[in-house]
């Protein structure tokens, strides 16, 4: 289905994301239980939801620190020219980029906000050599450390 075909939810879909998205592991039977419908009803929701795209991923999370990505950064952007193509380009190159973990073409003073994760700063460097210094389209960018990530998560509230 198309992401500008309309979706809709009722409460009883609400409660079942709010639950999966706490965790996805939670069985149909788990979740039938917290919500009062049965296991079969809750699967055929969550089928529903995922082909109305409501659901757009199953994924699990990775602790960056876990696996050697000891830094987070948050890039602002500024292209040269928005040419519609070269706009297009960018975001190919940053959907493709392992380091980018989300990035947002924005309204402000910033093309883009990107979010990236780092071996150490010099990993980051060599990121930005490739990344940033060899795109004769990028005007500047501006980056700031994470230091601390107070919160970091992607649920979003639900509201009936």
């Amino acid at each position: 289905m198309s992401d500008l075909q309309s979706t809709s939810y009722d409460a009883f879909d609400a409660k079942i994301l709010d639950i999966i998205q706490a965790s996805n592991r939670a069985t149909s039977e788990q979740i039938a239980e917290q919500v009062g419908l049965s296991a079969a009803a809750v699967q055929r929701r969550m089928k529903r939801m995922r082909e109305q795209n409501i659901i757009s991923a199953d994924v699990a999370l990775v602790n960056p620190k876990a696996v050697g990505r000891a830094v987070t950064l948050i890039v602002q952007v500024t292209l040269e020219r928005e040419r519609l193509d070269l706009l297009d380009t960018f975001k190919k190159e940053m959907k493709r980029h392992p380091y980018v973990q989300q990035c947002y073409y924005v309204t402000g003073s910033a093309d883009f906000i990107l979010v990236v994760t780092a071996k150490d700063m010099a990993d980051y460097e060599a990121f930005t050599r490739d990344v940033f210094f060899e795109n004769l389209n990028i005007r500047h960018f501006e980056t700031n450390v994470v230091m601390d990530p107070v919160k970091v998560g992607l649920s979003v509230p639900l509201v009936i």
